[in-house]
């Protein structure tokens, strides 16, 4: 993979965990069942772009840490904002936690990126990680 490449995917997955953050910030709008219809619209989009950069990111990225179940999972628990202000506070803890594994799990992908990126700007190869390009 060559050093734009690495580039473009760290800006990938850096733009992946703002959409995780943003993702965050909904369930304390719900959970504090302060929210509008347009932000119920904002959080199917940010839904619909986490699944979508999740793809794009898997697809070069092989990961051990960030599982495409864990956050199809987290996903789905969350259909909408109005549903997740009817959860018991259990529930949103738990909807919490997938997120904190998944957001975690994105900033050791982003810090691996970081490192190859080092590493080819040093003229270094990418030793196995990901896939082949």
């Amino acid at each position: 993979m060559q050093k734009h490449n690495v580039e473009e995917l760290i800006a990938q997955v850096e733009n992946y965990l703002e959409c995780l953050k943003q993702f965050n910030q909904f369930l304390t709008r719900a959970r504090d069942k302060k929210f509008n219809a347009e932000e119920e619209t904002q959080f199917l989009e940010i839904k619909s772009v986490l699944i979508q950069q999740l793809e794009l990111i898997l697809s070069v990225v092989q990961s051990e840490t960030m599982s495409r179940d864990d956050v199809h999972a987290m996903i789905s628990t969350a259909p909408s904002l109005r549903a997740l202000a009817e959860f018991n506070d259990g529930t949103l803890r738990g909807i919490e936690s997938q997120w904190h594994k998944i957001f975690i799990a994105g900033q050791c992908i982003l810090g691996q990126l970081k490192v190859k990126q080092r590493n080819t700007g040093k003229g270094g190869g990418f030793f196995g990680f990901g896939k082949a390009a």
